[in-house]
């Protein structure tokens, strides 16, 4: 299989749990700071340690005067506030945060970046290292990179790292799974023909309620309905932007029993958002919902006892394979205070900081010390998550991914809403692809 060694490397460190179970940077007009990237070797000088490879964080100083922009996502907020609320009193850096979705991140940063606008520390998915770190749109993390590498999974430094440097500060292990409200399902279906035969006894499309629901448009949720029966993105676990299996026989295979589901969830895919699949889940009037981790804290809170997880169903008789992500902290390049930011990323991405970030939102981390927590080996949730990771793939970071989004987004909504051949819908986003890949080479 194409990506077998990919998967293998994912189900090894299995987010590490397995086995213990995204505004304007505040440049103060500096017009040279905000037109030319931190110089790294000066952030480094004024470190307080001489410039030593791994400083302890208390040797690292502020630069005079520093305060930080950092994007978050609108989920995250809550735990952006209370972490720069604990990092103002111990640095005495004021933090201003700006709600941008992690997967838009790194263009804003490529728009608002050399011109000074962007946040001093971005939050992205580690998908998108590859194309920020070609760009050198973020800085290396330097400073504190034996400390990153020791303290957290092996998945989680690859998935941070780009040709070879690390970039990121690794705060969180994604996958997604299937929430399911017990007081409705007495057990979690087993495979997609369960889901319909329930849903067909559930769904009322004129009272606004559905057996299941999730992002039918997004391919980060429908990955499975493509890489379960054998398709694939890249070849070469990913890093060949030349092999595309999205329109291969077993994804066509896949995304065939993906239109199936239309029976039981007859809305078109720009109906089905976040906002609208969270307020129907938590009323009861959605009965699954196929989401990851940030949802959990707020799912806890509506359903209680009743809240249930479990792996995403088989489709076709075989093992769900969902993508997996490494949500990451970098430090934008062009920052006039890179040794602010730095300890920043730092702080915000170690054992504590990734303990709130799970109590908060309910997020699986990927520093080792904090899997061996308590908090995290005794939550069956998180658990959940652990079993669907064994069998998860990254996502691929060479910055060809960023090519593969809008074509797929756009075929996914031609299969649902307009009943379009999935062969026909694939094959033209695969040609889209493939046009953007040699545009981007040829640039």
């Amino acid at each position: 299989m194409k990506l077998k060694k990919w998967m293998v490397l994912t189900a090894a460190c299995s987010m590490a749990i397995s086995i213990t179970a995204c505004g304007s940077n505040n440049n103060g007009g500096n017009a040279a700071a905000t037109n030319a990237p931190a110089d790294n070797a000066a952030a480094t000088d004024n470190a307080g340690a001489g410039g030593a490879n791994t400083p302890a964080t208390d040797e690292i100083v502020p630069e005079e005067g520093a305060s930080l922009v950092i994007w978050e996502s609108k989920e995250e907020r809550q735990f952006a506030e209370e972490i720069a609320k604990q990092f103002t009193a111990k640095y005495n850096v004021p933090i201003k945060i700006e709600e941008v979705a992690p997967p838009d991140q790194v263009g804003k940063l490529t728009q608002d970046g050399p011109s000074g606008l962007a946040a001093d520390v971005v939050v992205i998915p580690h998908d998108n290292l590859g194309k920020a770190a070609s760009a050198s749109l973020v800085l290396p993390n330097d400073l504190f990179a034996e400390q990153t590498k020791a303290e957290n999974t092996e998945a989680s430094i690859v998935g941070s790292s780009y040709d070879g440097e690390l970039y990121g500060y690794p705060r969180a292990a994604e996958t997604y799974a299937l929430f399911y409200n017990k007081s409705l399902l007495k057990e979690a279906p087993k495979s997609f023909d369960d889901v319909i035969a329930f849903s067909k006894t559930f769904t009322d499309k004129a009272k606004n309620r559905y057996g299941i629901m999730w992002e039918v448009g997004n391919m980060y949720f429908n990955y499975p309905f493509i890489a379960t029966t054998g398709g694939y993105l890249f070849g070469k676990d990913g890093t060949d932007k030349d092999d595309i299996g999205l329109n291969n026989e077993g994804a066509i295979k896949g995304l065939t029993e993906f239109a199936k589901l239309k029976e039981v969830l007859p809305i078109k895919s720009g109906d089905i958002n976040p906002d609208i699949k969270r307020s129907l889940f938590n009323s009861g009037d959605v009965a699954m919902d196929i989401t990851g981790p940030w949802e959990l804290a707020g799912y806890k809170e509506a359903l209680g006892d009743n809240l249930g997880i479990a792996p995403v169903p088989t489709i076709d008789g075989k093992t769900a394979i969902t993508f997996s992500g490494i949500k990451i902290f970098t430090v934008n390049a062009y920052t006039q205070y890179p040794n602010a930011a730095k300890l920043y990323a730092r702080f915000a991405s170690g054992k504590d900081s990734q303990l709130t970030l799970n109590k908060l939102i309910g997020s699986v981390p990927t520093n080792n010390e904090a899997l061996q927590d308590a908090q995290i080996t005794g939550d069956p949730f998180v658990s959940a998550f652990a079993e669907q990771a064994k069998n998860s793939q990254p996502m691929p970071s060479i910055p060809e991914m960023g090519n593969v989004w809008s074509p797929v987004n756009a075929a996914l909504p031609a299969i649902w809403d307009n009943n379009t051949d999935p062969k026909t819908a694939m094959d033209k986003a695969v040609e889209q692809i493939k046009d953007l890949n040699n545009g981007a080479t040829a640039q």
